[in-house]
């Protein structure tokens, strides 16, 4: 194929009158065509200047520049053109060639697919089906095992196991509720599992509300039969420290033949309150319950909710719930009521605080942290301000020493109670030994009133026992006894009812003191116990004692009574001392050391005085008679005189009475009075201006005198030992010396001291001078003067004149 050519266009000149600026636009338009670039803001200035036909002319014009360019390549690649058609002619042919086989192919390949097709859409709705249905059956499975969990969550609910229940809302909620396919049980899933667990919420907290209700009331019963066993097991104690005692006394007197053996008995019940805890099948602390021991008290509805809580995550706001409710149950037990006496509700109100803190000893030890120590050290601390401002507030007020002793026997039991469970009751202690004082000032009080009403009703007779028991009870129990052989009943006693009442008065009060100083803090109080018991005997019993013997003691017989009763007394207080050693744990040869004088001692000798004072009395009637002696009798008297007579009869009636009821001891001390007021008597009218003189034949009388009166003391040996027989005599010492040296054929020897001091110790030489003085001859009677006028002067006169001119001299 030629190729045609095609002429050349020429362009024609532009008019001279082109300017440059249509030149440079033409240009920039053939740089844009070239570049590629946009030709909008040529065209549009083209269109805003008016003149698109300029723009037009430029395009053609680059459009005819361009033509002869194609033109050239055509020419060049013309025969490549060619050859390429006829490829393309080829390629054609080849083309519809396939496209007949294709169509064959595709035709054989539908009629043999055609059947696998439709058994591939079968199996793939057959797997579709089966898909579904194993989804359905997953499906039933998963509502299924839901529907058996929500079925066990039920029956739990109704059992009221409250904790297996939220395990299984808690396995719905967890395993469950994402992946259930019923959207229907979903919701219900959704809106009954907070349900459910508000309900059991609220379930557990009613019963721990009721809980609290009745662990209130249980307290008080708790706390008693806490108090209760401390009670038994302090009493077990003192037995035992009583049978200890008994055995160091034994040891220390010495008696190898006595074999004893100290049984401790085993402390089984100490821990009882603390026994019956654990953990029980549901999960819950069975404290308490049926085998919970004596003491056994449930907690678990507190542990139940405590644990239900804990699983509902609200652990730390129902310990807080817990400590508040306790708190304020703690402090409505405080209330004390005003219409109730103290004295009547103090056990209920210490047992009631005893009660709650041996339950929060429990649910320390065992709730699993429900409460701390130190939250129940801060209760405690409340409880024992309160306890001593009302401690402090009723014993203020209190005006009976039984009542003190009544309350403070019983915080002395809580105190030991609580000790045990590791509470500390220092405080209490404190408060009790603040108000000792007060209580031995009462107790005295009340003594003082029982010892005027027992001296009161006293008739100063002899009292009459006609039982044994009454003797073991007046007698023994005091240890008054003279013998330890038991009297023939019926049994007249030396002392009156006075005695065993005061002893019973005094016996009581050692031990109301005893008891209030023991368990309370202070182990040596024997000296305290001491001290009261002192006071009590010298200055209230002895006191009493004195004001009934200057008041309403008349006669000899009433105050031969009292002293005798004042003897027995005397043995009393050796008992008294000894029980209140014995009582206060302290060995009895510490107050064999320490014991001191006779603390009656007052009364004793005021008792004694007296009836030495009504016995003179008595004598001096008698003595009376002595004024009708004839002291110028020319001979002596072979019978004494007649004064005497009646004094020793007297006296021989007084001691075979006297021996009686009065003790050797007392007889003794009044008889020596009775005899050295007869000396005195003696002595006394002898010097006395009544008697202007006297013979020796009428001091010879008077040697008859004593003479019987010292036989008289002789007679008395079976009652007496020698040496009070011998201090007996030294009464009568003033009268015999005087007689025996008026006697004496040798008088000068008064002036030799040595001589004096061992036979004439008692004689005044002022008395000696008078009553010598008196002395006269016997011619110096009332005739004398007329017969002896030449008579020489007896020797034994002259000396004794001289004597006394040298007493004179001295004086």
């Amino acid at each position: 194929m030629h190729s045609s050519k095609f002429p050349r266009r020429k362009v024609v000149p532009m008019n001279d009158v082109d300017n440059s600026a249509a030149k440079l636009e033409q240009l920039l338009i053939f740089s844009a065509i070239c570049n590629s670039e946009d030709l909008g803001p040529f065209i549009r200035k083209a269109f805003i200047s008016g003149k698109p036909e300029t723009l037009l002319h430029h395009l053609r014009h680059f459009a005819r520049t361009k033509e002869s360019e194609i033109e050239e390549v055509c020419k060049e690649h013309y025969q490549d053109f060619i050859i390429a058609v006829d490829d393309l002619r080829s390629l054609l042919s080849d083309v519809d060639y396939i496209k007949y086989s294709l169509s064959d192919s595709n035709s054989k390949f539908q009629s043999v697919a055609l059947p696998l097709l439709s058994s591939l859409d079968s199996f793939v709705e057959t797997r579709n089906v089966s898909k579904n249905l194993n989804l359905a059956i997953e499906s039933v499975k998963t509502c299924v095992q839901l529907t058996e969990v929500c079925s066990r969550a039920n029956r739990h609910l109704l059992s009221d196991n409250y904790y297996m229940a939220l395990k299984c809302v808690d396995t719905l909620e967890k395993e469950y509720l994402n992946k259930t396919p019923s959207l229907t049980l979903k919701r219900m899933l959704q809106k009954k599992i907070p349900e459910i667990r508000l309900h059991i919420e609220r379930k557990v907290n009613k019963e721990f509300g009721d809980w609290l209700v009745d662990i209130r009331a249980v307290s008080r019963n708790l706390g008693q039969l806490a108090i209760g066993q401390a009670l038994a097991a302090r009493q077990r104690e003192e037995d035992l420290r009583i049978k200890q005692r008994q055995a160091e006394e034994q040891s220390r007197l010495s008696l190898r033949d006595c074999i004893y053996a100290l049984e401790e008995e085993d402390d089984d019940d100490d821990n009882e309150i603390g026994a019956g805890g654990g953990i029980g099948e549901d999960g819950y602390g069975n404290n308490g319950g049926s085998g919970g021991g004596i003491l056994g008290f449930d907690l678990t509805p507190l542990y139940r909710a405590y644990h239900i809580n804990q699983s509902l995550g609200l652990e730390d706001g129902f310990k807080k719930y817990y400590f508040e409710n306790r708190k304020l149950q703690l402090t409505s037990d405080f209330q004390v009521s005003s219409m109730t006496p103290f004295l009547e509700s103090h056990q209920s109100f210490f047992a009631q605080i005893a009660g709650f803190f041996v339950v929060e000893d429990r649910v320390l030890r065992t709730g699993g942290g429900l409460i701390s120590k130190v939250e129940v050290d801060n209760l405690w601390e409340i409880a024992v301000s309160k306890m001593c401002a009302v401690l402090e507030d009723q014993f203020s007020g209190m005006q009976a020493a039984n009542h003190l002793l009544l309350i403070k026997d019983y915080v002395s039991l809580l105190g030991l109670t609580l000790r045990r469970f590791g509470y500390p009751t220092d405080a209490l202690l404190d408060v009790l030994n603040k108000h000792r004082d007060k209580y031995h000032e009462l107790l005295l009080s009340d003594c003082q009133i029982h010892i005027a009403e027992a001296l009161a009703a006293d008739k100063f007779e002899q009292m009459l026992m006609k039982k044994e028991y009454e003797y073991s009870m007046n007698v023994l129990s005091f240890q008054i006894q003279t013998t330890d052989i038991v009297p023939a009943f019926p049994y007249l006693a030396p002392f009156s009812s006075t005695v065993p009442e005061c002893c019973r008065i005094v016996r009581s009060f050692i031990e109301d003191s005893v008891s209030f100083m023991s368990y309370g803090g202070q182990l040596e109080f024997y000296e305290v116990v001491k001290k009261y018991l002192d006071r009590l005997l010298n200055e209230d019993l002895d006191e009493a004692l004195l004001k009934l013997i200057n008041t309403s003691v008349h006669g000899v017989n009433q105050a031969m009574q009292v002293a005798a009763n004042m003897a027995v007394l005397e043995h009393a207080c050796d008992f008294f001392f000894c029980h209140a050693a014995k009582l206060s744990g302290v060995p009895l040869r510490m107050v064999e050391r320490s014991r001191k004088q006779f603390p009656l001692r007052k009364a004793r000798d005021a008792v004694e005085e007296m009836l030495s004072g009504l016995l003179k009395a008595k004598v001096d009637g008698f003595m009376t008679l002595i004024e009708n002696i004839n002291w110028m009798a020319d001979d002596p008297s072979q019978r004494g005189n007649e004064y005497m007579n009646e004094v020793i009869m007297y006296l021989e009636i007084l001691v075979s009475t006297a021996q009686q009821i009065l003790p050797a001891q007392v007889l003794k001390r009044v008889l020596q009075r009775v005899l050295s007021h007869i000396s005195e008597k003696i002595v006394g009218t002898l010097a006395s201006d009544s008697v202007k003189k006297f013979t020796v034949n009428a001091i010879t009388v008077i040697d008859m005198d004593i003479h019987l009166l010292e036989s008289f003391v002789e007679s008395q040996a079976p009652l007496f030992p020698d040496e009070d027989v011998d201090e007996l005599k030294t009464a009568l010492a003033e009268s015999r010396q005087l007689v025996n040296l008026l006697l004496s054929n040798h008088p000068e020897n008064f002036l030799n001291p040595v001589i004096r001091d061992r036979s004439y110790n008692t004689l005044d030489s002022n008395k000696v001078v008078t009553i010598s003085e008196k002395l006269r001859d016997s011619s110096d009677g009332l005739f004398g003067n007329f017969s002896g006028h030449g008579a020489k002067q007896n020797p034994k006169k002259k000396l004794l004149d001289a004597m006394i001119k040298r007493l004179k001299d001295a004086n």
